[in-house]
């Protein structure tokens, strides 16, 4: 495989990068991520492009694109090939990352530049239409703001705006956003949007809303989660409760399946 130059010119543009990433087409890698994204007809991947090239090749493109402007990055984010998209959210969340400092959380030109990048990030969230995308970006950018003083108005609501809207992806954004806020031991955003998420039909968000339930119960408190679980075990999808209740013991899994069962029995 052709590696990357150790350095870009320096007037990069978008242009270049998506050159670059084009000459390392690989067909044999192609078709696996076409299976493994779920590309086929009325699967949730349906009519997404691959290059066939693997995360680190393009996390090595990030590393080396990471100055690229920011007016460059939508000409990655909207591209038609799932790689480059990739490689533009990656870009969005190192410029986020450099900003998002401790010694920049109160720094007035920190926060017009991280709230510049959110903005950017939701204007064009639907484009992260696959789980890794939203994965690899949510937390990182819209979670980490969530921590974080902002003038772009209250928080709560433009996350629900996403919630709320009828993309998947964006429904998911705001799901798996909360992962960094439970990592600095925050569970509330994470019970707010497992609440409003939490009979979803279909499986990424199931799957989202019990792995974010079982994040919270690690990061934050266990209890926190049984309490959920006592609330919402008897109507959630088994999906979501088999994700949520992984880091328990082999015997308090057991009775929160049963419990399941026993409901479902009853109707």
């Amino acid at each position: 495989m052709k590696r990357p130059p150790h350095t870009f010119p320096c007037s990069l543009t978008a242009h270049e990068i998506i050159s670059y990433m084009e000459t390392q087409r690989n067909e044999a890698q192609r078709q696996v991520l076409l299976r493994f994204f779920k590309t086929s007809k009325g699967d949730y991947g349906e009519g997404d492009e691959f290059l066939g090239i693997k995360v680190p090749q393009t996390r090595e493109v990030v590393r080396l694109s990471k100055d690229l402007p920011l007016e460059e990055i939508p000409g990655l984010l909207t591209h038609r090939y799932h790689e480059i998209r990739l490689c533009g959210f990656l870009i969005l969340v190192s410029h986020f990352e450099r900003l998002a400092t401790n010694r920049l959380a109160w720094d007035e030109v920190a926060i017009s530049k991280r709230d510049h990048i959110v903005d950017l990030y939701l204007r064009y969230a639907e484009y992260a239409n696959n789980w890794d995308l939203v994965d690899l970006s949510a937390p990182k950018i819209l979670g980490r703001w969530l921590t974080l003083p902002t003038h772009l108005g209250e928080k709560t609501g433009i996350v629900d705006r996403l919630a709320l809207s009828d993309n998947l992806w964006k429904q998911r954004i705001s799901m798996v956003c909360t992962w960094k806020t439970m990592q600095m031991g925050d569970g509330e955003w994470c019970l707010r949007y497992a609440k409003m998420h939490l009979h979803h039909p279909h499986d990424l968000m199931q799957k989202a809303v019990g792995w974010m339930l079982r994040e919270l119960g690690k990061r934050v408190d266990m209890n926190l989660l049984r309490q959920f679980l006592n609330e919402h075990a008897d109507t959630m999808p088994r999906t979501s409760l088999r994700y949520a209740i992984e880091k328990m013991s082999d015997v308090e899994r057991r009775e929160w399946m049963e419990r399941g069962r026993e409901t479902n029995k009853k109707r």
